[in-house]
C-alpha cells in the first residue's frame, strides 16, 4: 500500500510539473506601487511609508492581484492589461504631432492628418521596422549580437554596423554619401 501510495504522488506531481509550468509576469501593479513609494520623499520617508504599505495589506492585496489576475491575463493573450501608454504633443516648425508611445513601439501622427507613422519592434528578428497607416512595413534595423546592427538603407541595401562612435560615424558617412579625409 504505502509503495501503490509513493508511485501515485510521484506519478502526479510529474504529471503537475509538467502541465502547470510556471509563467513568471512582469508584476506591473507592485512594481507600479514601489516606483511611486521611492518618489514620496527622501529615504527616510519612503521607508516609512513602505512599513506602513505592508503593515495596512496594499503591497499583499497589489502582489495577490498581480498573481491571480493580471499575471493570468498576461500570459493567455501575451499583453499586459495594465501596461502604460503615453501621448504627447510636440510641437515643431512643421507643426504639431501627437507621439503614443505603448509596449509595442511609437506611432507618430500629424494633428489634422490621417496619416500614421510607427515604429514598431519586431521580436521575431530582434529589431525595428517602420509601419506607415498599418499597411506597409519597411525594417529600419535588427540587433546582431551585442555590437552590431544590420541597417537597411534607403537603395535596398544592409549595411552591418558597429554600434561604437566610430560605426556610428561610418553609418553617418554613408548615409549622407560624402567622404571625410584627414587634412594636415
Amino acid at each position: 500500500m504505502k509503495r501503490k501510495f509513493m508511485v501515485m504522488a510521484t506519478a502526479i506531481l510529474v504529471s503537475s510539473s509538467m502541465l502547470f509550468s510556471s509563467c513568471i509576469g512582469s508584476f506591473s501593479l507592485f512594481n507600479k506601487l514601489l516606483g511611486w513609494n521611492n518618489t514620496v520623499g527622501d529615504k527616510w520617508v519612503n521607508e516609512l511609508v513602505f512599513i506602513a504599505l505592508w503593515i495596512v495589506p496594499v503591497y499583499e492585496i497589489a502582489s495577490f492581484i498581480d498573481i491571480v489576475i493580471l499575471n493570468s491575463i498576461e500570459f493567455w493573450t501575451g499583453e499586459n492589461p495594465t501596461a502604460e501608454v503615453k501621448v504627447q504633443e510636440i510641437d515643431t516648425k512643421e507643426g504639431k504631432f501627437i507621439v503614443t508611445t505603448d509596449a509595442n513601439g511609437h506611432k507618430v501622427q500629424k494633428a489634422g492628418s490621417d496619416e500614421l507613422v510607427e515604429f514598431r519592434f519586431n521580436a521575431d528578428v530582434n529589431g525595428w521596422d517602420l509601419v506607415v497607416d498599418n499597411e506597409d512595413i519597411n525594417p529600419l534595423f535588427q540587433f546582431v549580437g551585442d555590437n552590431q546592427a544590420l541597417v537597411y538603407l534607403a537603395n535596398g541595401s544592409t549595411m552591418t554596423v558597429d554600434l561604437s562612435q566610430a560605426g556610428m560615424m561610418a553609418f553617418r558617412q554613408v548615409i549622407q554619401n560624402k567622404t571625410y579625409f584627414a587634412a594636415r
